[in-house]
């Protein structure tokens, strides 16, 4: 005989009802504690305060050119008859560079001397008739003393006498004129020579052997010769900056080809006259720098650092770290902030002086000390801490225009 037994299913139901009821507890918890929680909510985070250097700066963007350079030109025209440089060549004060055609000058020095020649015969010439034009005044003065010639005779004498003195003096003039064309056309054919004005190296050689050079103009360039041993950046800065700098004032720069390397100088001179480039106002920056082996060139696109103000072994906190100013207790250490120390014993409220700022970094003048740590309200996933490895390398280079 078989017996079958059927099992009451209420409380299997009831179970398993309640493990769903359970897991969606635990799902709605993990959500609010994970997922309900926003990317970047702000929450607190230790930093420690570490010690190096800082630096306020003022960047711009320039261009590089030689210190010293001269654009040696022609002051004759003519065709360019040979040219004894190339380019990358250095050359030495009186070297002999370039060669213009000198046959028309050479002719007309030619001309003027052949005229000194005729002038001077007609001058020893007229001397002559002078003379002997003074002599018969001297005889008839003696003859009219005795009734020996006319008043006419003496007269018609002296009038001799005269024109005689002045073709002299006429002839003297042309010859002097003559003369003084003359130097100036030994001077154009001297011009044809051209030679070094200055020691320093061939950068630019616009003009080519045989080319004619018209000088009436406007003085054509042959050549330029730089002197590349001390360079000059040539720094735009905005009118918002330019009041922050002063000659003398320490910079540095870097270079699109190695923006790694510091180049370090110091500001020569601020030109006052601006240039206005798309409606910004811009003001030329000149900064001298030893062009150690010939790395710098002319041109070169250079993203400049000037020093406005420097703290060596400082103590340094994240800027980010400074949200509650207390201005009431400013002093001459700097400005005044609140800020939360981890201490052993718990959270402690401090006010902190501030001295130098820059958008990621201040210096602390008073109230912390290195290795102490602070709190700083941070987006989730950001290091927690900031070392000097990371805040004192040079800037990128920025490729786009910065005013």
């Amino acid at each position: 005989m078989n017996w079958k037994i059927s099992l009451p299913k209420r409380p299997r139901t009831k179970t398993i009802s309640l493990l769903v009821i359970a897991f969606l507890l635990i799902g709605a918890w993990y959500w609010y504690a994970t997922a309900a929680r926003k990317p970047g909510q702000e929450q607190s985070r230790g930093v420690t305060v570490t010690r190096g250097t800082i630096e306020e700066l003022v960047t711009s963007q320039g261009k590089l050119e030689s210190k010293q350079y001269v654009d040696v030109g022609t002051q004759v025209s003519g065709q360019l008859k040979k040219i004894h440089v190339d380019i990358g060549d250095t050359v030495a004060p009186g070297r002999l560079l370039a060669e213009i055609d000198p046959r028309v000058y050479q002719a007309q020095v030619e001309a003027n001397e052949a005229r000194l020649k005729s002038l001077r015969a007609q001058l020893n010439q007229q001397k002559a008739q002078l003379t002997l034009a003074e002599q018969n005044l001297k005889r008839n003065q003696s003859l009219i003393a005795v009734d020996a010639v006319s008043q006419q005779v003496l007269q018609e004498s002296e009038s001799q006498a005269a024109v005689a003195a002045a073709q002299v003096k006429s002839i003297e003039a042309q010859i002097q004129e003559t003369e003084s064309n003359l130097k100036g056309n030994l001077t154009n054919l001297g011009f044809t020579k051209i030679y070094a004005p200055m020691p320093g190296t061939v950068t630019t050689m616009p003009a080519r052997q045989g080319q004619t050079l018209n000088a009436n103009q406007s003085a054509p360039t042959i050549l330029q010769i730089a002197n590349l041993d001390t360079m000059t950046v040539r720094a735009q800065v905005a009118e918002a900056d330019v009041m922050k700098l002063k000659e003398g004032m320490a910079a540095y720069f870097s270079t699109l080809g190695n923006p790694e390397r510091r180049w370090q100088g110091k500001v020569r001179q601020i030109l006052p006259s601006p240039q206005i480039v798309n409606d910004v106002v811009l003001y030329d920056v000149l900064i001298d720098v030893k062009n150690e082996r010939r790395q710098l060139m002319t041109g070169m696109t250079t993203q400049v650092f000037f020093i406005f103000g420097k703290a060596e072994n400082a103590t340094i906190v994240p800027a980010e770290a400074l949200t509650r100013r207390v201005p009431d207790q400013d002093n001459g250490s700097g400005k005044a902030y609140r800020v939360t120390v981890v201490t052993d014993k718990g959270h402690e409220r401090r006010v902190i002086h501030v001295g130098l700022q820059t958008r990621t970094q201040a210096e602390v003048t008073d109230g912390l000390a290195a290795g102490e740590r602070i709190l700083v309200d941070r987006p989730d996933g950001t290091p927690g801490a900031l070392g000097n490895a990371g805040r004192n390398r040079a800037p990128r280079f920025n490729r786009g225009p910065q005013l």
